[in-house]
């Protein structure tokens, strides 16, 4: 135990020399991996909708490979020690390799929905998929229990991916602490001005499943969940929304994110 307590000091202090945190230093080579295969893999269409090649992807022994050694180098940080933003960063990107290897091994052919590990599952979130200082994890565990617990609830929404053509983007890079915020915010903007987010007409406002699902980050009721939506509103999405500020609707497309 001794010796195990020493190594994993050792590790934590070696990440924090690869990891600095003042302005002005180069980006995360811990998520180094990770961001390449995202360029690699992850292309953004005219429509705005970042889709996976999954496909390419699973037939490319050595990149599945790196996926594996990327997510197996998480699993041995002790995720409790980083600091805030990096911590974030950390969570975030395990969470999407996580679920790109479930969708790599799987291979559902239109939902990661169909992937249910019992009768009575709607999906793997509930699945141990992962692992962090001895504890085993599920996406759920992840995303629930401690993102949102530990940092603003909204903006975690915007940074973890469910394989799914309405979820938020997964991004064409890794998440990075130096960069986080104005990543966070950068992310939420596209999603809220894109028709996933929120579409206006004449009746009202149909929006994501995502602001009634977890309304409680989204300040509780639909005055709460506008003024979200306003915070990240392009001034003419802003207007339209004010002019009509009634939701009507909820929707959301569990459809593969894939080309």
């Amino acid at each position: 135990m001794e010796t195990m307590a020493m190594w994993r000091a050792a590790l934590t202090g070696l990440l924090m020399m690869i990891v600095p945190l003042s302005a002005g230093h180069a980006r995360d080579d811990l998520h180094g991996g990770w961001d390449r295969l995202l360029q690699t893999y992850v292309t953004r269409g005219a429509d705005g909708i970042d889709r996976v090649d999954y496909a390419r992807w699973r037939s490319n022994a050595d990149d599945r490979e790196a996926l594996e050694t990327y997510i197996s180098t998480l699993e041995e940080i002790p995720a409790s020690s980083l600091p805030d933003a990096q911590r974030f960063a950390f969570w975030a990107n395990l969470y999407n390799a996580v679920t790109v290897r479930l969708i790599l091994d799987e291979a559902p052919s239109r939902s990661i929905r169909q992937i249910r590990p019992s009768l009575f599952s709607i999906g793997p979130w509930g699945m141990e998929l992962t692992r962090n200082e001895g504890r085993a994890l599920t996406l759920d565990n992840i995303e629930h229990d401690i993102m949102r617990q530990e940092f603003e609830a909204a903006l975690v929404h915007y940074a973890v991916n469910c394989a799914s053509i309405g979820c938020p983007n997964i991004g064409l890079r890794a998440w990075q602490a130096e960069t986080l915020q104005a990543d966070l915010e950068a992310a939420a903007r596209a999603y809220v001005n894109h028709p996933r987010g929120v579409t206006v007409t004449d009746g009202g406002l149909v929006i994501s499943r995502i602001y009634k699902w977890y309304e409680e980050d989204f300040g509780g009721n639909d005055e709460g969940v506008i003024a979200h939506l306003l915070r990240f509103a392009a001034p003419d999405l802003a207007a339209r929304i004010r002019a009509n500020p009634r939701i009507r609707s909820h929707a959301y497309d569990w459809s593969l994110n894939r080309p």
